[in-house]
């Protein structure tokens, strides 16, 4: 009798755990499709290689700004939130800097852009980010308020730090991270590839470039 009743059980977690597989197999195979239709959404946001899509965005002195203004240079868009640990490691120790005022001494455009919305981590108001450009001795063109994040997410910004390189006839060159280590310790930096510089070095010289496209590294945009 004790033996019938252990087959039995047997039979029935065997059939319970059948279930169970097949209930998992579908909920994977869900996880996957909805996987894919999130990578060719983000495929088809905005590809280099191809136009770089228009917008106007009031900066941190109330002026507004379109990227058709700077037509015929070439414009550098950086995604920052002053707050974000990665963004940290790039401007403690004036690196980032350093590199803005380098490309925009050789006639580069170089606009940050903050889509944090209002009352999440790394929202300014105008005021608040004439304080941060002086406190930090920023060199960018301008820092462009774009509290709606429609610009962010038209660019499929999604990280801070989040670059791109436009060329002087509007087309997108390079998308993705700044370097190619992926920390926010600022004692990599020296040791990184700059994929940014390397993508702008390389567009001015009429050579290919290497990357085009790299994963960018940091904090989530806060829209």
């Amino acid at each position: 009798m004790l033996l019938k009743a252990c087959k039995e059980f047997c039979i029935w977690i065997i059939h319970i755990l059948g279930i169970l597989n097949i209930i998992m197999k579908n909920i994977l195979v869900l996880i996957a499709l909805l996987a894919c239709d999130a990578c060719f959404t983000l495929d088809a946001a905005v590809n280099s290689g191809q136009p770089a899509p228009a917008f106007t965005l009031t900066d941190s002195n109330g002026t507004e700004h379109s990227l058709s203004d700077f037509y015929g240079k070439y414009v550098v868009l950086e995604w920052t939130n002053h707050s974000c640990p990665f963004v940290v490691k790039h401007y403690k120790e004036g690196h980032m800097q350093a590199q803005q005022q380098a490309m925009t001494n050789k006639g580069v455009i170089w606009l940050q852009i903050v889509s944090s919305s209002e009352g999440k981590s790394g929202y300014l108001t105008e005021a608040e980010a004439q304080q941060l450009r002086a406190r930090a001795q920023i060199h960018s063109t301008a820092m462009l308020l774009d509290t709606t994040g429609e610009v962010g997410r038209t660019y499929d910004a999604r990280v801070t730090p989040h670059m791109y390189l436009i060329g002087p006839e509007g087309v997108l060159l390079y998308q993705g991270a700044i370097d190619s280590i992926r920390s926010t310790r600022t004692s990599d930096i020296a040791k990184a590839n700059n994929y940014l510089l390397d993508a702008y070095e390389s567009a001015v010289s009429g050579e290919p470039i290497k990357n085009t496209k790299t994963t960018a590294y940091g904090c989530g945009i806060k829209y």
